[in-house]
């Protein structure tokens, strides 16, 4: 069912199901590396680094860049709380930061052969966000991690079924060249659940997130 008010974080992929490149499909887990480093992978639940659950590595790895936005949120959230305001230059290093991810995190779930461009660049998969303007909700986001919490849970079930669906689609792609439409649909879906949720999160939006992967 498509809503009558589009989500403000869209991710957009055009589908490539037939004539799959199966030499890269089988290594792909190696070629992803060099953008996992920089903007993170997928993962499927917390990360515990010097003894302590790490929240940011529940819907997947961040990466480097990702790490510094993270931080970059903390920092929005207090300008946010007590003046209203989301700096600029921090508003664009994170849409910069998402769209990378979304470009490297759908060469990494096999949902395109083309490899990514370092940094922005055309690609088959693209990230856009509308601006929220200077009245931001400020409520929402002193209380966000708490408010986001039940997308991260379920979150950790659809990466978790991602992740199986996802070995499937390996195997059919290296034995017939295909990627089976059912399940590129759930992966496209899956994508777009988790960056609509990340989004949220890093402050880049105020509008809860919808519970779907379309």
């Amino acid at each position: 069912m498509i809503s009558a008010m589009p989500y403000p974080v869209t991710t957009s992929i055009e589908p490539q199901l037939a004539h799959r490149n199966r030499l890269t499909t089988g290594f792909r887990l190696i070629l992803a590396i060099p953008h996992v480093f920089f903007v993170g992978g997928v993962g499927a639940g917390f990360a515990v680094h010097s003894g302590r659950a790490d929240m940011t590595s529940y819907g997947g790895e961040t990466g480097l860049l990702g790490s510094i936005a993270f931080l970059l949120a903390i920092v929005s959230w207090f300008t946010i709380v007590f003046t209203g305001e989301h700096y600029t230059p921090i508003r664009r290093y994170t849409r910069f930061y998402l769209r990378w991810r979304v470009r490297a995190l759908a060469y990494l779930m096999l949902l395109s052969d083309l490899y990514p461009p370092f940094g922005d660049g055309p690609y088959p998969a693209s990230l856009a966000c509308d601006d929220p303007g200077t009245a931001r909700d400020r409520a929402s986001v002193g209380f966000r991690l708490l408010l986001a919490l039940p997308h991260y849970i379920v979150l950790f079930f659809v990466l978790c079924l991602w992740w199986v669906t996802t070995v499937i689609a390996w195997f059919a792609i290296l034995i017939t060249g295909q990627y089976p439409q059912a399940l590129y649909g759930f992966g496209t879906g899956a994508l777009r659940w988790l960056i609509r949720v990340e989004a949220y999160t890093l402050l880049i939006v105020d509008e809860y997130p919808p519970f779907s992967l379309s």
